[in-house]
């Protein structure tokens, strides 16, 4: 009995122990075909199959308009899958004959031991024709896939903005770079399956479609940029310049319409350049001394502290000034005698801007050029800003504060420049210049300064010194008929590598904005060491100015302004006349007073209906007026 009984109780712990195998060997069945499957069949997958890239479209760079920068065109790569080709040697040969290689360089491509081998860089962005002969042969192991590589539509136009991307159309410059990630979008594949030696199985391919990238658009309006670059371009030819720069921007927003640096590069073919001059943005990395256009922050300073009533304190202008143990010149060695601030202005009279320096004091002064944005980055959504350079305050002497006054010793960039001026003449509000209005659908706005600098009175009085400037002055050559326009012009003298002015050298500027009233439009021009010309900003950069800003003019179809300042003419100057009104005059009284221009009559009455130029519009004197009679 005692027998039996323990026989019995192995028989049960046996029974036990079966059962609990038995479940757990359930519990491990369900883990692995439920709970792991996803995993261990990915993992399967993985051991026998192989995937072909299907490469994703960068997303599109738009102006402002939706009008496209940049595009791709689709092109085709060549894929090996080495363990499928056959008859490796006359598939290199065959191969190397239609790509123009050696055929030791493909043999290598065809035997390499690689589940897939991609042809780089002799089978990258073929040509249809190519691909059609390559496909004829039929070769197994040989595959041709999309691939899609970046169409640059205006060359050279806004390519130190956009940049460019490598042979595997990744971004390497310029926005291209900044926003690869959200351009590069999504690449697709062909899986197919093999058996372990590489060769092909019947099983049906799954195809995984790619995801383009994301389409930029910019604040840049093309037809401003196109303008901007056409000017720039026949200027830097004309008087054979180093270097170029021009900008245009909003100036209630900070917007940029237009960005241009020369030399410029084509980015389909950047090999060919060297990196100085595919890295550098000039408008936004080069350093220089402003010269005479930094002297709109003295100005802007000196009024918004009251230590200046520009129409009523005056100043006797001799030729220089004693600073210290300095003798500052004006650029007329003679002097303008006596004359108003405003005259000071409209005169560019260095001596004159000095004494502002000096009733203003170092730190009244610096403190408006960092409230302003100078000495440090802007914040533009660029990559390789500069921050410009400042004297340390501590450093700041009489001299110091001298020659910061009229815009020398110091060192700033063309962005800045824009963004100050922006500031002085939209009512004193900064605001952070940007360049990507949106991503996708997401609009990309930047965090936008709006720091109150100067008062809107101290903004109006700088507004109509600078129209002055342009009416009277130095930029009298940016003046537009009908059109109110300010700005003023730099000419500032270039440090040599020893740390001495440049005998001869220049970078001249000018820097302006339309309407003079109610500013929209700031742009900023900038030639580096032109030559075979006169050195002054007035005469190399503001007629580039007035060009571009007529352009404006008709790209947005701005009114005309009979208000404003009007041109005071020398003798060297075209001279424009206001057209009489004429209109309900008799055809006799209409020929007096039209004794300045040519006259066509149209029609047979005898009374003036309307004239083309209408009445009050200025044109060139001995221009013809046509006359409607009714």
């Amino acid at each position: 009995m005692m027998f039996q009984s323990k026989q019995n109780y192995r028989i049960k712990i046996i029974f036990l122990l079966s059962l609990l195998i038995f479940f757990f060997v359930i519990i491990k069945i369900f883990y692995i075909q439920v709970i792991e499957y996803k995993k261990l069949n990915n993992l399967a997958n993985d051991l026998w199959s192989r995937n072909l890239t299907v490469q994703a479209d960068r997303g599109k760079i738009l102006d402002r308009n939706n009008k496209v920068i940049v595009d791709n065109v689709t092109s085709v790569g060549l894929y090996l899958v080495p363990n499928q080709i056959l008859n490796k040697k006359d598939v290199a040969q065959t191969l190397s004959k239609i790509l123009n290689v050696s055929y030791d360089e493909m043999y290598k491509h065809v035997t390499k031991k690689a589940s897939v081998e991609r042809v780089h860089p002799e089978g990258r962005n073929l040509g249809f024709k190519i691909a059609e002969k390559i496909e004829s042969y039929n070769f197994d192991g040989v595959y041709l896939l999309k691939e899609s590589k970046r169409n640059y539509l205006y060359k050279n136009i806004l390519s130190h903005v956009i940049g460019f991307t490598g042979i595997d159309n990744q971004g390497l410059s310029g926005l291209e770079l900044k926003y690869d990630k959200l351009l590069t979008g999504k690449n697709g594949n062909i899986k197919y399956y093999s058996d372990g030696k590489g060769k092909r199985l019947s099983m049906p391919e799954v195809y995984e479609s790619p995801t383009d990238g994301k389409d930029i658009k910019l604040t840049v309006d093309l037809d401003v940029q196109l303008s901007l670059e056409n000017e720039l371009h026949s200027a830097y030819k004309k008087y054979n310049a180093e270097q170029a720069i021009g900008i245009v921007m909003k100036a209630k927003t900070g917007e940029v319409l237009a960005m241009s640096s020369i030399p410029s590069f084509d980015p389909e073919n950047y090999q060919k350049y060297n990196s100085e001059t595919i890295n550098r943005n000039l408008a936004i990395w080069s350093n220089f001394e402003p010269g005479s256009t930094f002297k709109i922050v003295t100005l802007a300073s000196a009024i918004n502290e009251r230590k200046v009533n520009i129409f009523e304190d005056t100043y006797n202008d001799t030729g220089s000034i004693k600073v210290a143990n300095s003798t500052l010149h004006c650029w007329k060695r003679k002097g303008h005698g006596h004359e108003t601030f405003v005259q000071v202005v409209e005169n560019s009279c260095n001596p004159g801007f000095v004494v502002l320096g000096q009733r203003l004091g170092k730190e009244k002064l610096f403190k408006y050029i960092t409230n302003l944005g100078f000495g440090k980055k802007t914040g533009i959504d660029l990559n390789g800003e500069a921050t410009g350079i400042l004297f340390n305050l501590d450093n700041v002497g009489p001299v110091e504060l001298a020659t910061t006054a009229f815009g020398q010793g110091i060192s700033v960039t063309a962005i800045q420049q824009v963004s100050a001026v922006s500031a002085i003449v939209n009512g004193g509000t900064l605001y952070t210049p940007y360049i990507v209005s949106s991503i996708g659908d997401k609009d990309n706005n930047p965090k936008v300064k709006k720091e109150k600098i100067i008062t809107k009175e101290t903004s109006n009085l700088v507004k109509y010194a600078l129209e002055s400037v342009v009416a009277n002055g130095s930029g009298r050559n940016a003046y537009i008929e009908n059109y109110r326009i300010g700005g003023k012009t730099g000419t500032a003298q270039k440090v040599g590598s020893d740390g001495r002015y440049m005998y001869g050298n220049y970078v001249l500027s000018f820097i302006g904005f339309m309407p003079a009233n109610d500013p929209e439009y700031v742009i900023y021009i900038a030639l580096n060491h032109p030559t075979g010309v006169t050195q002054y900003g007035g005469v190399v950069s503001a007629p580039i100015a007035r060009n571009v800003l007529k352009d404006i003019i008709s790209i947005y179809n701005i009114p005309e302004s009979k208000d404003g300042i009007p041109k005071s003419y020398r003798w060297d100057d075209i001279v424009y006349v206001t057209v009489p009104d004429i209109v309900g005059k008799t055809k006799k009284e209409a020929k007096v007073l039209l004794k300045d221009f040519n006259v066509e009559f149209v029609g047979d009455g005898d009374k003036v209906f309307t004239s083309s130029p209408s009445s009050g519009m200025k044109v060139k004197m001995g221009s013809t007026i046509k006359v409607l009679l009714n």
